[in-house]
């Protein structure tokens, strides 16, 4: 992957071309993951939108939590930019869909990509042309903070930094120190933002606590806009913020499943990447949405049916219980429906989920697979899938793995994919597909398509 595509052309447009507007909007990053990048955009989205800015919002990465909590913030749905996985013409299509300026959360630490060091949130900024306000945690240093900002700053040249954010600053006594080690330095200090310990973000296995399952939400981000708004500087987004004109169209989409397309949504079954399901609309599937959780099925007239990844372990018991999703699912299965899962759904797809309490729970059967958390184990990184016969996709695909479960029986079935990391490592094959039944735990992103 390229680096710097967008770079330093002062009048380029998002789409490259000469003699147009710059894009707008900045990228938010920090040294490393638990700086607070979530909370301080949240916390700048929400007061911007209060004052009356539209934003466009998204976060780097593969990600499907915290969008949820950006649309939340400002009413917009949010959007993934993925430079690793992405072809850099759907970044740039999904970054200036429209004219309003760009916030974008970056993900772990600025340079922290991929196993092979690519698709970094410096990589993202640069081949989007924005430059980084760089957030720092300031709990446990003073003077240090100037060797760890000139660092970052100076580790590529070509990238630009805007200025800084100051996080969890205790005092001003603090502050002062900080400012004075900074000053050589001639960054924009752009906030500076007090230690809060009532402004936290629960968390679990996957990532944060859903939106969808906070009732207190729209209060902690009004609660979080305040804390923004006593610490942000005066006029410190000026510039950083301007209008951008429309990108070009973008780029041809991954293959509907389907002309008709039923797609599980709720809290089991979140994890579905916007760009995707918009693609499909693009390409002139109609989509309609379902809840396993609220025992509802497929549409009967859908002639494919997508199970998102999510948290099927946390309600294996209400999903066994059900009635009219396991036997919607069961008739489109008769009825030659292409059904397809990812993550969590090719584990309900399976014959059973054993819990984390060791809890056996029947599935839909419609694979030969059983998964378990109560032996955990971590999978998470990149990759490359290469379809086999009967996949929903004949060409190169981009994913992602992020999970704790483990595979304790599969029986015969073909395989979906084969799969290599980001730096190439052969994972072997992985997914089952039965017919046109179908899974695997990877979360597809894009594609190479022709």
């Amino acid at each position: 992957m390229s680096k710097g595509e967008g770079g330093e052309r002062r009048g380029d447009a998002p789409g490259g071309g000469r003699g147009q507007a710059r894009s707008a909007g900045f990228v938010l990053a920090a040294p490393q993951s638990g700086s607070g990048k979530t909370l301080t955009t949240l916390a700048l989205l929400r007061l911007l939108t209060r004052q009356g800015m539209a934003l466009r919002s998204a976060k780097a990465g593969p990600d499907y939590i915290d969008p949820a909590f950006h649309a939340a913030a400002t009413g917009h749905p949010s959007v993934n930019l993925d430079p690793f996985a992405m072809r850099p013409d759907l970044l740039r299509a999904l970054a200036f869909a429209d004219a309003r300026p760009l916030v974008v959360e970056a993900m772990m630490g600025l340079y922290d990509g991929a196993a092979d060091g690519s698709g970094s949130a410096a990589d993202l900024a640069e081949m989007l042309g924005l430059p980084v306000v760089f957030l720092v945690d300031c709990a446990k240093q003073s003077h240090s903070i100037a060797a760890l900002v000139r660092g970052f700053r100076d580790h590529r040249p070509s990238l630009r930094f805007a200025g800084l954010m100051l996080n969890r600053v205790g005092s001003l006594r603090h502050e002062t120190l900080l400012r004075d080690a900074l000053k050589p330095l001639g960054l924009p200090i752009l906030a500076v933002l007090p230690a809060d310990p009532a402004l936290t973000l629960p968390e679990r296995h996957l990532g944060l606590v859903q939106a969808g399952e906070r009732a207190d939400l729209a209060g902690f981000l009004d609660r979080a806009a305040a804390w923004m708004a006593s610490g942000l500087q005066p006029g410190a987004l000026d510039g950083l913020l301007g209008v951008t004109l429309r990108a070009p169209a973008p780029p041809k989409p991954l293959a509907p499943l389907g002309a008709h397309i039923a797609v599980a949504r709720d809290t089991a079954f979140a994890f579905s990447y916007p760009h995707l399901l918009e693609g499909w609309r693009q390409a002139g599937a109609a989509l309609s949405f379902f809840s396993p959780l609220a025992d509802e099925g497929p549409a009967a007239e859908a002639d494919a049916v997508f199970l998102p990844g999510g948290y099927p372990e946390l309600h294996a018991g209400r999903l066994a219980a059900a009635s009219r999703f396991p036997e919607g699912m069961q008739a489109a299965a008769r009825r030659g429906a292409l059904i397809y899962g990812e993550c969590g759904g090719y584990m309900a797809l399976g014959e059973g989920l054993v819990d984390a309490d060791g809890i056996r729970h029947g599935m839909l059967g419609l694979l030969p697979v059983e998964t378990s958390f109560a032996q955990r184990k971590r999978h998470l990184g990149y990759r490359r899938l290469a379809p086999l016969p009967g996949a929903p996709w004949p060409h190169a695909l981009t994913g992602h793995e992020f999970h704790y479960a483990t595979i304790v029986r599969e029986g015969a079935a073909e395989r979906l994919f084969e799969a290599r990391d980001a730096v190439g490592t052969d994972l072997g094959a992985m997914g089952l597909r039965r017919g046109r039944v179908m899974g695997s735990f990877a979360h597809v992103i894009d594609g190479v398509v022709p």
